[in-house]
């Protein structure tokens, strides 16, 4: 590893998502890593053979590779898409319009829907196994027959069967647990960066905490979830050994007991213990912690060893036609339970949207929380409904009934539940009225967004000759595309209301009425109705069953591409960033790791001298974490440099709480306002920190705030340059560091930074 030279200015650049390499980010095809490992680490442009791409003289580069963390291994890739809806519902929590939290009742809320989840997904597991393959197929020679895979189990009776089966959900849940927690290791472990400024020091923007339990970046420890993950990964484990204790008790309830009764009230307990646990806060002592995690864990392997030992030497239990006792019934429970989970969050989420912070202009209406958490359920339930559903055709060779075509008398059907039904209906209304939704909202836009795109045009070239216009209007529909951004609240709110609306409808399923069912009550005689309404449902199967059926295509994919890796990395580097407080089997969370290494090694290069952090897109809001984690001696010797930064325009406004107008301004008082933002109109991500085209008031009204944002013409001209042969390309999200501002604003930057004083060092 190479030193560096003491009282050199660095510029440290920060790449955005898409996992970056070291030579990308420093322009230069020769590197070499100074700090850090294969997962993330800081590289430099090797010795005597030139220097970074677009630095600055007497300016040395480094570059933080982050994106290995998320896109470095194919396996971990591709698992990831298995944990979608649990990171989905990680996130929702994120979106709130105030971090404060009275009561616990948002984040208690969302941790039972996030259980709901895990219970789904088990439940699912077990109507794969124990209810179609153990109840209804294997007693049926038809279903059976040229499968020598399931041939055996017939010659096991019913209770036994379904024991042997339940060990299935129970190594689902182990195997979510290991894809959960793979590169935990790489990822965490690195501590609470060192504290901020001490409260006695609150620069003028920064207000105090109210009375209520708040949290923000700046909090010491804000990046380690690894407490809050371990307790919540317990609780779980015994949701998911209580549902399947559950579901195989009431599986054997025909040769119930005594003792088969007392393990069910066992069982039950079980689970209301767990969610009793996530609507409390996590223990701040690690050994009552502890003491509840040894409890909880012996409590589960207890009652599922008695469970299973009970089930496999319970004998005369009779199998009916049909689904397995109690488990449609279980399944729509669950389901209704998460739509009164949603309505509970969305209500309370808007009976709170006022306290946002000033000037934050909360995307989505304020309704972050409850859509992206009605999104998480609405994944899952795709998932679920295409695991039953297909290994329902698998097992019925393809011969699922409909009006036209019912089983024959010898074979038994094999039906999944009613839920399924719904659930599927719903999501194809909801993908429907989504896409009319965005066609609407678009075209609707076109005419403002085309408006604003001209005003920029006229400002930037008012003397382009008339041979330039169509080139002047291939950079209005640049512009005005690049504001599309900004008018996807209403698709995705109706996406929220219409699957509110499709889990509502579940309800129904409680009364055993299906789709089928409820369209022959409201038509009457009419058959028509009723066949066209299986048949809509089919094809709602079907269609989400084909989006799930793609995205295990791309997680395959990512096994041999490295492009589709990067691809699916993009989406895990937005999911990803914030901590796991909600969900434990969501993937980790890389920036408790990449933001306290930042400050880590920010904090080294600035004892030694200048340092600029330089962000760009998604770096950017790497780059702020790090200064609000940022020790009061480093500060002091530290500046900002952002460009094409989601950081106002995507960030503050879908998490005002957390990265709302007020920390921007928070960001600017610590570095004394050493801090400049490049962006361009034709950025579709980036945009200006402090936007003063929106109407005030303003959060903070420095006069150092109008300096902070530096505007980008983009393309530079319009007309060819005559020692050119074509005119200067459209730029739009990259690159910055090639353009001529972008090395005067870090000069300018590394100017403001005072020397030490006395004969501190650097």
């Amino acid at each position: 590893m190479e030193t560096d030279d003491g009282g050199e200015p660095v510029e440290l650049r920060v790449h955005g998502v898409s996992g970056a390499s070291a030579e990308k980010i420093l322009d230069h095809p020769i590197t070499t890593r100074v700090a850090g490992d294969r997962h993330a680490g800081f590289y430099r442009v090797r010795p005597g053979v030139g220097t970074a791409g677009g630095a600055t003289a007497g300016v040395a580069v480094e570059a933080y590779r982050w994106g290995a963390l998320t896109a470095g291994a194919a396996v971990r890739t591709a698992s990831m898409l298995l944990l979608l809806p649990f990171m989905l519902s990680n996130v929702a929590i994120w979106l709130r319009p105030s971090s404060a939290d009275r009561f616990g009742l948002l984040g208690g809320l969302c941790r039972l829907l996030a259980g709901s989840l895990t219970m789904s997904f088990t439940l699912a597991i077990v109507g794969a196994t124990m209810n179609l393959v153990g109840w209804q197929c294997v007693p049926y020679v038809q279903c059976r027959e040229d499968r020598p895979y399931l041939s055996w189990l017939a010659a096991l009776p019913v209770a036994p069967r379904l024991a042997v089966l339940a060990l299935v959900p129970l190594l689902a849940v182990r195997l979510f647990w290991s894809i959960g927690a793979r590169s935990a290791r790489a990822f965490e472990g690195f501590g609470a960066s060192t504290p901020p400024p001490a409260a006695a020091h609150r620069r003028p923007c920064q207000q105090p905490q109210s009375s209520e339990a708040t949290e923000s970046l700046s909090t010491p420890g804000f990046w380690d979830d690894a407490r809050v993950t371990s307790w919540l990964r317990y609780i779980h484990v015994g949701l998911s050994a209580g549902t399947v204790d559950i579901s195989l008790l009431m599986g054997v309830s025909d040769g119930w007991n005594l003792a088969g009764r007392l393990l069910l009230y066992a069982a039950v307990g079980l689970v209301a213990f767990c969610v009793v646990l996530l609507c409390l806060p996590v223990p701040t002592e690690s050994g009552r912690a502890l003491r509840f995690l040894r409890l909880l864990w012996a409590t589960a392997a207890a009652v599922t060893v008695l469970t299973i030992a009970y089930a496999a030497s319970t004998d005369g239990v009779r199998t009916t036609v049909g689904q397995m006792p109690g488990y449609e019934g279980s399944v729509a429970g669950l389901v209704a339970a998460q739509g009164l989970l949603l309505v509970l969050i969305a209500a309370l989420t808007l009976a709170r949207q006022r306290a946002h912070p000033a000037g934050a202009r909360p995307f989505l209406y304020g309704l972050g929380t409850p859509l992206v958490a009605a999104l998480s359920v609405s994944v899952a339930s795709a998932f679920t409904a295409t695991l039953v559903f297909r290994v329902a055709d698998q097992l019925d060779r393809g011969r699922i009934p409909d009006p036209f075509r019912p089983n024959p008398p010898t074979l038994g059907p094999l039906e999944p539940p009613v839920t399924y039904w719904w659930a599927a209906l719903a999501g194809l209304t909801a993908l429907m009225c989504v896409t009319v939704a965005a066609a609407v909202t678009l075209l609707a836009s076109r005419r403002r967004r085309r408006a604003g795109a001209e005003r920029v045009i006229e400002r930037d070239y008012p003397d382009a000759p008339a041979d330039a216009q169509p080139r002047l209007g291939m950079v209005r529909d640049t512009i005005a595309r690049s504001h599309v951004t900004e008018e996807l609240g209403p698709m995705l709110v109706a996406f929220f209301v219409i699957s509110s609306l499709g889990l509502a409808a579940v309800v129904l399923d409680l009364v055993g009425v299906g789709p089928t069912q409820i369209a022959a009550q409201i038509s009457g005689r009419s058959r028509s109705t009723a066949v066209l309404a299986a048949y809509v449902t089919d094809a709602g199967i079907w269609i989400v069953s084909l989006l799930v059926i793609g995205l295990l295509i791309v997680g395959f994919r990512a096994y041999r591409s490295a492009e589709t890796r990067r691809l699916v990395a993009v989406l895990w580097d937005l999911g990803t960033f914030w901590p796991r407080t909600i969900h434990p089997f969501a993937p980790p969370c890389y920036a408790a790791r990449a933001v306290p290494e930042l400050a880590k090694r920010v904090s080294a290069l600035a004892a030694r001298g200048p340092v600029v952090v330089s962000g760009h897109s998604h770096g950017s809001v790497l780059a702020a974490a790090t200064v609000l984690q940022l020790p009061s001696a480093a500060l002091s010797r530290v500046a900002l440099l952002s460009y094409g930064s989601p950081l106002h325009r995507i960030y503050a406004r879908l998490y005002p709480a957390y990265l709302g107008q007020q920390t921007l301004c928070e960001i600017g008082e610590r570095l004394d306002w050493r801090w400049r933002n490049l962006w361009r109109d034709t950025d579709p991500i980036g945009g200006p920190i402090f936007d003063r085209r929106r109407e005030p008031p303003y959060p903070c009204d420095a006069p150092a705030t109008r300096a902070v944002d530096v505007r980008l013409r983009d393309p530079r001209a319009v007309t060819v340059d005559p020692a050119d042969t074509v005119p200067p390309p459209v730029e739009r999200h990259w690159p910055y560091h090639t353009q001529p501002e972008y090395q005067a604003a870090l000069r300018e930057l590394t100017d403001q930074i005072r020397p030490p004083r006395g004969d501190e060092p650097w």
